[in-house]
C-alpha cells in the first residue's frame, strides 16, 4: 500500500508514479506471455482474434510487417492470461487503485495492452480518459503498469500536471467523435508536459480527467504498458464499455455499498469504436464516421 503523501500527491497533481510496484518474476511472466502476441502478430496483416463485441482483440499499426512487427494493442488481455488477470483483479496495482479513488470499493473498469515496438509510428493524441468512460462520478483512475523499462525517449506518457481540476474538454471535432481535443486546447494547456518514465514493474496511476499523449517511439528499446482502469465502486458507468469484458464491474478492492454517487459533469457521451481499437478514431480512419 501507498502513504498517505502519494495519496495527496496524487490528489494534487493528478498522477503518481510508484516504482516497484511488481516484483521481478511477475514482470517476467507479463513479459513472456506478451512476447508470445508479438510473435503471433507476425503472422497476420490486418487485426485478428476476437472481443466479446465481436471485434478484434490484437490490434497492429500501419507499419506492421512479419520482419518489422508493430502490435499495438491487445484488448482484454484478462480474458485470454491467467498472469494479466491475476494482475489486474489481485495485484498490489488494484490495491492501490483503490486507496487512490478514495470510496469504500473499487472495481475494474476495462483492461488492455499499449505497446510500442522498437521504431515504430503508434502515437497517442491529446485527450482525456473520461469522455470515452463516462461516469455518475469521475473517481476513476488509469493505472499504466511498465512492462518494459519506459526511457524519456521511448514514447513515454506526457502528462499536464493538475489538469485533472479543469474542465472536461471536448473531444468532439466537426460532429465526429475524434478522441482528441482541438489543437486551440493543446496551445493554451499541453505546452509544458512532465514525463512519466521508469524501470519495469513500475506504475503511473493517472486521475481519469487528466490531459495526456505520448509520441511514437523511435528508440530501439520497447515500450510495453498494461492498463487497467477502475472505477469507484459507486460510480455508474454511461454508455458503453469500449472495451467490454468478462471482468468489467468486478470488485477489485473493498466492499459494495449498494449506492450510487453523482457529481456534477457535462459531456457528450462518446462514440464507441466500430474499428479495432481508439487509435483508429483518433486517426479519423473509424469506419463508424463515414
Amino acid at each position: 500500500m501507498i502513504e498517505q503523501w502519494q495519496i495527496d500527491q496524487y490528489h494534487g497533481q493528478g498522477f503518481l508514479l510508484v516504482n516497484n510496484v511488481l516484483n521481478p518474476d511477475d514482470v517476467a511472466a507479463l513479459q513472456s506471455e506478451f512476447d508470445g502476441w508479438v510473435e503471433e502478430s507476425r503472422k497476420h496483416e490486418t487485426p485478428w482474434g476476437e472481443t466479446i463485441d465481436g471485434r478484434a482483440r490484437f490490434d497492429i499499426e500501419g507499419d506492421h510487417a512479419a520482419d518489422h512487427p508493430s502490435l499495438r494493442r491487445v484488448s482484454s488481455p484478462t480474458e485470454i492470461s491467467d498472469v494479466f488477470k491475476r494482475i489486474a483483479l489481485q495485484s498490489r496495482v488494484a490495491q492501490i487503485a483503490g486507496q487512490l479513488v478514495g470510496s469504500r470499493g473499487a472495481r475494474l473498469h476495462h483492461s488492455k495492452v499499449n505497446s510500442k515496438l522498437p521504431h515504430t509510428a503508434t502515437e497517442v493524441k491529446w485527450h482525456q480518459d473520461f469522455p470515452f468512460t463516462p461516469h455518475s462520478n469521475d473517481d476513476l483512475v488509469t493505472c499504466l503498469l511498465m512492462i518494459s523499462e519506459v526511457t524519456p525517449a521511448n514514447g513515454p506518457l506526457q502528462v499536464v500536471p493538475g489538469s485533472h481540476r479543469g474542465p472536461l474538454f471536448s473531444h468532439w471535432q466537426h460532429d465526429r467523435f475524434t478522441g482528441t481535443v482541438d489543437d486551440a486546447v493543446i496551445a493554451e494547456h499541453c505546452q509544458q508536459p512532465t514525463s512519466c518514465y521508469g524501470p519495469a514493474g513500475s506504475v503511473c496511476f493517472m486521475h481519469t480527467r487528466v490531459l495526456h499523449a505520448s509520441s511514437p517511439n523511435e528508440t530501439e528499446l520497447p515500450r510495453t504498458i498494461f492498463i487497467n482502469v477502475y472505477a469507484a465502486e459507486d460510480a455508474l458507468p454511461y454508455g458503453d464499455n469500449p472495451l467490454p469484458s468478462i471482468h468489467s464491474g468486478e470488485l477489485v478492492w473493498g466492499e459494495e455499498s449498494g449506492e450510487i454517487r453523482s457529481t456534477n459533469n457535462t459531456l457528450r457521451l462518446p462514440e464507441k469504436p466500430k474499428g479495432a481499437s481508439f487509435f483508429v478514431q483518433q486517426a479519423g480512419n473509424d469506419p463508424l464516421n463515414y
